[in-house]
């Protein structure tokens, strides 16, 4: 996995998305990053440890290339933006819900 600085993580998110425009698909996640490497030991063997600020860990993957880079919370809301507007130019392939075949089921349930 490449971690990558927030500008350069858009342009490949971009790349992503258009490489996989006809057949396949791109999968992000976001979680919450405390700046850990290592992972927690057990119990008895505690270590305090705080992180500096809150982060979040974006990845993304199209199944073969792996990209990710981390946010932070004093970010400037530039890079929400930009990635907000990303997504929202991206994601035309959604499929709608029937809302006919709702309204059925829950008419046939009472």
């Amino acid at each position: 996995m490449v971690l990558l600085e927030n500008d350069s993580f858009l342009t490949e998110l971009t790349r992503l998305f258009q490489k996989c425009r006809t057949s396949g698909s791109v999968v992000i996640t976001l979680k919450k990053y405390d700046g850990r490497t290592k992972p927690v030991p057990r119990k008895g063997h505690s270590e305090t440890f705080e992180p500096a600020d809150n982060k979040c860990l974006l990845r993304a993957t199209d199944g073969k290339k792996k990209i990710s880079t981390v946010v932070s919370f004093c970010t400037p809301a530039a890079f929400t933006y930009a990635y907000s507007n990303l997504l929202r130019a991206h994601m035309d392939g959604l499929k709608k819900k029937d809302k006919k075949s709702k309204s059925k089921k829950t008419k046939a349930t009472q």
